[in-house]
């Protein structure tokens, strides 16, 4: 395959609860589950380890709390290929946790008490500037504080670098943000919160993201879940079909989306092609329970083709 290329993540990590049952609570209901488990998670540990699982040689700059989780989560990420030397260990603060409830369809709820995460500073993304310039691409979601992520694209965008945003969880942003990246990469829900319409991205998925693509100045492709993703490039909307599984846990589904969508563009495949390749890793990963254990290989990949 070549040299691997470089892909650096600027965000969060956390460790996942994950419990599964028959279906959702509403609001004030006790449901009695089943399975639990405890994994690593967390949207930008999660795209790292997809990234690195795909071949690409990935440096994750974050942060955690002095605590046991938060030394798990280093030693998780360090133990998949990453470099963690751009991760900062800060006393005083907890590390992030994801309190995650999955029904029998593969659906779920997720709490997130962020710690650390939302600790990590512009100076923090400074100090990691010659992993950022030496990146093929750079890679930000939204659960760090958006004045770190808009530094780490401004960063990034000063050497070249390639920037995809995954504007996730859902929340506004800050136009100035959306128009310093090179790719945004929201599910329905995030279209919706970027665009101010509730909605907007479920009743009609290509006006979303052809909305979104002229705010921001830069393509978008909107996932959908079961139904794909739409692409749009200027006046070029594209449909990506999805690929049909038994889905057990969407939880990292989008993560793993962008990870992989990373990769693709930084291995010099169009956006189609890289969204298809996407696509099918995501598609691996919601037949898995729990966030990072569900990432897919380069070789499960290729035997999935």
């Amino acid at each position: 395959m070549g040299v691997p290329v470089r892909i650096v993540v600027v965000g969060s990590t956390n460790t996942d609860m994950v419990a599964k049952a028959e279906r959702l609570p509403r609001p004030g209901e006790t449901v009695i589950g089943g399975s639990f488990v405890t994994v690593a998670g967390g949207k930008g540990a999660n795209q790292a380890v997809a990234a690195a699982r795909l071949g690409a040689r990935v440096s994750f700059v974050g942060a955690v709390g002095d605590d046991a989780l938060g030394a798990e989560a280093v030693a998780g990420l360090a133990a998949e290929g990453i470099d963690v030397s751009h991760v900062v260990m800060l006393p005083g603060h907890a590390s992030g946790v994801a309190l995650i409830l999955v029904d029998a369809a593969g659906q779920n709820s997720i709490m997130v008490a962020p710690g650390a995460n939302m600790a990590l500073t512009p100076d923090h993304v400074d100090r990691a500037v010659d992993a950022v310039a030496a990146a093929d691409v750079l890679v930000l979601q939204c659960e760090t504080p958006l004045a770190t992520v808009q530094r780490a694209a401004a960063l990034a965008r000063s050497h070249g670098v390639r920037v995809i945003l995954n504007p996730a969880p859902a929340q506004s942003v800050p136009v100035a943000l959306l128009q310093s990246v090179d790719l945004l990469t929201p599910n329905e829900s995030e279209a919706d919160a970027l665009l101010g319409e509730p909605g907007a991205a479920e009743a009609d998925p290509e006006r979303a993201a052809a909305a979104l693509a002229d705010l921001a100045g830069c393509p978008v492709i909107v996932t959908l879940g079961v139904q794909g993703a739409v692409a749009c490039r200027g006046s070029d909307i594209t449909r990506i079909a999805p690929r049909r599984v038994d889905a057990v846990d969407a939880t990292a589904a989008g993560d793993c989306f962008t990870g992989a969508l990373a990769v693709g563009l930084a291995e010099g495949l169009s956006l189609l092609d890289a969204a298809a390749q996407a696509t099918l890793a995501a598609s691996i990963s919601v037949t898995r329970l729990g966030a990072q254990r569900s990432l897919p290989t380069r070789a499960e990949l290729s035997v999935s083709t």
